[in-house]
């Protein structure tokens, strides 16, 4: 599950991808690499996330401007899925 794209249902970041970064017990931290960065992970219940089927490889989100950037060409694909 670590490296996994989910989407946000609740709260502030509602319809963001953020990649999960570290499990817990009924929760996972979760980053985007600009407004929550590796250094400062979201904890989020799994209920209010939407998980996707794609995982990254772990030096695809090393570093904030990576896990940026891999954000950016999942998102460009999805919109391209759903269009």
């Amino acid at each position: 599950m670590i490296g996994q794209i989910v989407c946000s249902k609740k709260g502030r970041d509602k319809g963001y991808f953020l990649v999960v970064v570290e499990e817990m017990q009924n929760a996972v931290c979760v980053c985007d690499g600009k407004e929550r960065p590796l250094e400062r992970p979201k904890k989020k219940n799994v209920k209010h996330l939407s998980f996707t089927n794609t995982v990254l490889q772990s030096e695809s989100f090393n570093s904030n401007k990576q896990l940026r950037k891999s954000l950016r060409i999942f998102e460009s694909t999805y919109e391209k899925e759903r269009n």
